[in-house]
């Protein structure tokens, strides 16, 4: 089971380690000098899925060059402000990268893979979108 901690530096201002010692900086607070927790969870889950779609598309032998994720997230506008849906978006390129692939990569780590994913969907509607940009897709 992975440890982390998370600790506080100054005024609103923490960092916060992994069980490997990799760091981030974290903010409760408006143009603070790191992430703002909320934020960072639309983070964790762009990135657990994008580890997920660039396995994929290996194991499919599809040659991506190109993969930005951007999530946003509607949130209850009271405390504690929780996400009830979330849009991620993916944008993908590569010479044969087809649309089925990458269907099938991102459903994959949306339904079936992707932990953060899996532990938000109790709460909140996660909607996809792809596109893939540089090449034709089929």
């Amino acid at each position: 089971m992975p440890n982390i901690s998370v600790r506080w530096v100054n005024e609103r201002n923490f960092v916060g380690v992994d069980a490997t010692g990799h760091s981030v900086v974290l903010s409760g607070q408006k143009n603070g000098i790191g992430v703002s927790p909320s934020q960072m969870l639309l983070v964790a889950l762009a990135a657990c899925s994008s580890v997920d779609v660039v396995e994929i598309l290996e194991k499919k032998r599809k040659n991506l060059t190109l993969l930005e994720v951007t999530a946003s997230g509607e949130q209850d506008p009271d405390p504690p402000w929780t996400y009830r849906k979330i849009h991620v978006k993916y944008r993908l390129g590569g010479a044969n990268l087809t649309a089925r692939a990458v269907e099938q990569a991102i459903s994959l780590s949306q339904d079936k893979y992707c932990s953060v994913a899996a532990t938000i969907r109790g709460v909140a509607r996660i909607t996809t979108e792809y596109e893939i940009v540089g090449t034709e897709s089929a």
